[in-house]
């Protein structure tokens, strides 16, 4: 009997045509079974339908060039993006004159610059950037913006308005909260017990209150308790509130985090001699910051969104501005409203997924723990 033994390996076979490519990855994540393709063609009509009712509204139906509201009033009309046209500028810089909006203009170049600077892993001088974004830029937003000095004209905080008055609001929120609720975390887990319940008293006692309500103490309740004659400036006390609210829910995050640490870590730092202060700024609050960067993320994004609420102490921020458009009897439509609504979501909308998206990447890039 002959036997034949092979000495080289079997040519490789190609992968089955319904694995591999679109048709592949379609199986795989698709239509692997019988429930999956259901849900896919059901949540796939759904889409279809919602994207092409909005593409009819917001394109191809539209009116994209008229004088007044004339246009946007026949029947069956998509949106008015004339209206949009009309007050975009407003939208921006509120009721800041028109021959000074140049000075807000340079604060948004300059505030853009340099925390691109911050925020760009590659470029260098961070040391020089953070010492111009949280100290330089501050108080050059605030000259230009206010004037009254250096030759600039006097702009009261009153005529601030659009979408100045919601970068405002929410840059001093997110700069103030982080290490307010840093502190706050700290001083809820200090030994000492005034200070410990301190913090806990504070942090309690406004997570237990709405935004709102807070709101409302700063601007109306606040000046109460002032000597007579004594006041602040309605949107200065709308800053310290919205930053003393986000920095309670804040301290929960940081709290989460330093509780998530391993003992072992805080034994390594007493053994090495570090005292309290060096041990949290080096080998602590890093990681367990690091830790609940999803969290800190989700309370800013929360924060910038909230601002609109200001409008229930009379601040025109951007929500307020959109809708005091719409008294504006050349502009009465009945997509008037549709149209504002919309593209007041899709700023938001952008504003808020580059921070998501942000927060994704410095995730992955500070996620070394499986890397070798």
């Amino acid at each position: 009997m002959t036997t034949y033994v092979r000495t080289t390996d079997a040519p490789l076979l190609p992968p089955p045509a319904n694995s591999v490519g679109i048709a592949g990855w379609l199986r795989e994540k698709l239509f692997y079974s019988a429930s999956s393709t259901l849900s896919t063609l059901l949540l796939g009509a759904l889409a279809f339908w919602i994207i092409s009712t909005l593409l009819q509204w917001a394109i191809f139906k539209a009116v994209w060039n008229a004088p007044d509201r004339e246009l946007c009033n026949v029947e069956d009309a998509g949106a008015c993006w004339p209206f949009v046209k009309s007050k975009i500028m407003q939208w921006i810089y509120g009721f800041y004159p028109i021959d000074q909006r140049w000075r807000v203009n340079w604060v948004y170049a300059l505030s853009a610059i340099s925390l691109a600077g911050l925020l760009i892993p590659k470029l260098p001088y961070k040391g020089w950037n953070a010492i111009l974004f949280f100290v330089v830029i501050p108080i050059f937003s605030y000259i230009m913006l206010r004037g009254g000095r250096f030759g600039l004209a006097q702009v009261d905080t009153d005529q601030w308005g659009g979408l100045l008055v919601s970068l405002v609001l929410a840059t001093v929120g997110i700069v103030a909260s982080l290490p307010l609720g840093i502190a706050l975390a700290l001083g809820r887990q200090s030994d000492m017990p005034i200070i410990r319940t301190l913090s806990i008293a504070f942090i309690e006692t406004v997570r237990g209150v709405p935004l709102i309500t807070v709101l409302f103490m700063s601007s109306v309740m606040f000046p109460l308790f002032m000597p007579p004659g004594v006041n602040f400036d309605k949107l200065l006390k709308c800053m310290i509130g919205v930053a003393l609210f986000s920095a309670a829910y804040m301290a929960e995050e940081v709290r989460g985090g330093l509780q998530a640490m391993p003992k072992g870590q805080y034994e390594a730092a007493n053994s090495l001699g570090l005292s309290y202060w060096k041990s949290m700024r080096l080998i602590i609050l890093p990681q367990s910051l690091k830790i609940v960067i999803p969290g800190i993320v989700n309370n800013f994004i929360g924060l910038f969104k909230d601002t609109s609420l200001v409008y229930i102490i009379g601040i025109f921020d951007l929500l307020n501005m959109v809708t005091a458009g719409f008294n504006d009897p050349n502009w009465a439509s009945n997509q008037t409203g549709n149209t504002g609504y919309f593209t007041l979501a899709v700023i938001y909308f952008i504003f808020c997924f580059a921070m998501s998206r942000y927060s994704q990447f410095v995730e992955r890039r500070l996620n070394t723990d499986n890397k070798r």
